[in-house]
This record gives C-alpha cells, sequence and structure tokens, in this order.
C-alpha cells in the first residue's frame, strides 16, 4: 500500500507535498493561524488547547514504539523520497498526528449549525497525511493512527477550552500576549530555520509575513485598549 501510494503521488510537484506537511509542523501552524490571534482568539485557543495532548500522544508512540520508516524497509530504487532519508521511530506520523490535532480543536470549537461549512480543514489535515506517505517518510498506518490520535487531541482539547473564560480572548490578557509571544518565536523559526524540507522556504517567509503582520495588528489593538478606545 505504501509504495502504491508513494507512486501514486510522485507526478504531483514535491513544493505540493512538502508545503502540505509544513501543516503538520507546530512552527508552520502558528504561522498558518496566526490570524486568529486578532481575528479570532478562541479558535486560536482552541487548537492551542488541543497540542498538550498531541504532544503526548506523539512523544509516547515514539518512544515505545520503535517502528523503522519505509526508507529501512522498501527498496529505495522503488519509492520517491523528499527531503531526508529517515530510517527509524516512524510510529505514529507526528505531522499527521498535529495536522489533525488542529484541524479538530478548530472543528469543534465552531458551533454545531456552521461545522458543515468548515469541512475543508479535514481535507488539509487529510492533505498533510498524505504528504507524509508521499515525500516517503511514514507508512499508511503511522498516518491512519496520526490522525486518530490528533482527532482525540482536539476533542479533548475542547475540555480545556471549556474551562477558559471568555477574559483570555482580550488582547490585554497576559494569556494572549503569551500567545503572541510564541508567534513571534514562530516568525523566527520561519525565517530562519528551514523546516522539515528546503523546498518550503519561500513558503515560510510568506507565512513569517502573515505572523508579523498579526502582531502588528494584535500591538495596536492593545494600544487601543489601553487608551480605553
Amino acid at each position: 500500500m505504501f509504495v502504491y501510494l508513494n507512486t501514486l503521488c510522485a507526478p504531483v510537484a514535491a513544493p505540493v507535498w512538502t508545503g502540505l506537511s509544513l501543516l503538520g509542523n507546530a512552527w508552520g501552524v502558528l504561522g498558518v493561524t496566526a490570524p486568529l490571534l486578532v481575528l479570532a482568539p478562541r479558535l486560536m485557543w482552541a487548537w492551542l488547547c488541543a497540542a498538550p495532548f498531541a504532544i503526548v500522544f506523539a512523544r509516547t508512540g515514539k518512544f515505545f514504539i520503535e517502528s523503522p520508516r519505509p526508507a529501512a524497509g522498501v527498496d529505495n530504487a522503488q519509492m520517491r523520497i523528499v527531503g531526508e532519508t529517515l530510517h527509524n521511530v516512524s510510529m505514529p506520523s507526528g505531522h499527521t498526528l498535529t495536522a489533525f490535532a488542529v484541524a479538530s480543536g478548530l472543528y469543534f470549537a465552531i458551533p454545531e449549525a456552521r461545522r458543515v461549512r468548515h469541512a475543508w480543514l479535514w481535507l488539509l489535515a487529510a492533505g498533510a497525511g498524505l504528504s507524509r506517505i508521499a515525500v516517503g517518510a511514514h507508512w499508511p498506518g503511522d498516518v491512519a493512527v496520526g490522525a486518530s490520535l490528533g482527532m482525540l487531541s482536539g476533542m479533548l482539547g475542547q475540555t480545556l477550552l471549556a474551562r477558559m473564560g471568555p477574559a483570555h480572548c482580550q488582547p490585554t490578557h497576559w494569556s494572549l500576549r503569551l500567545v503572541a509571544v510564541l508567534l513571534a518565536f514562530a516568525a523566527y523559526h520561519l525565517l530562519f530555520e528551514a523546516l522539515d524540507f528546503a523546498e518550503n522556504q519561500p513558503l515560510q517567509y510568506l507565512l513569517a509575513l502573515v505572523v508579523a503582520a498579526s502582531l502588528l495588528v494584535f500591538v495596536g489593538q492593545n494600544i487601543k485598549a489601553k487608551k480605553g478606545l
């Protein structure tokens, strides 16, 4: 199944798959969701509340399951590998887990009557999962388990979100300012590090601009709040 899917995805340009993989990188996700800081802080919190569960599931799985990656078990001439050739710590797919945790956290934080309009979140998460097979980094089983644990992380995150009062969504609250600091770190990593793939560098620069613009608006919100406007 891995060889079939990897070969099926091969005609699609590598930057498509590496870009989708960026949706499973924490710094990349922060870049993509940065506008939520000023447009919908509660949705920003929705996926951040899922993050601790996702981290625990990913780290625990990789610590206890020493499974080889496809490059260690399949003739490399029969598969397409994009980026670094990885050989171990395969289960579960951390990128897939992260992408589905974010999608699940956002989806279930949206009022039920409006969720159907946001089904595209699952398509993006599925694209991130498929990209891990397309670049030769994970088995289909790794992706399936990652997706399941990611959805569970998003649903568990709702329990934390429900405990958060509306004050946490105010730009002057210390917790949202801490998120802004986290976004500043994300901008640094997007600008100065190659996140998983060199092909992602142009996209990283674009996301860094998105983060910078979001932070500027956030600072403006704080200034207006301080002046009582």
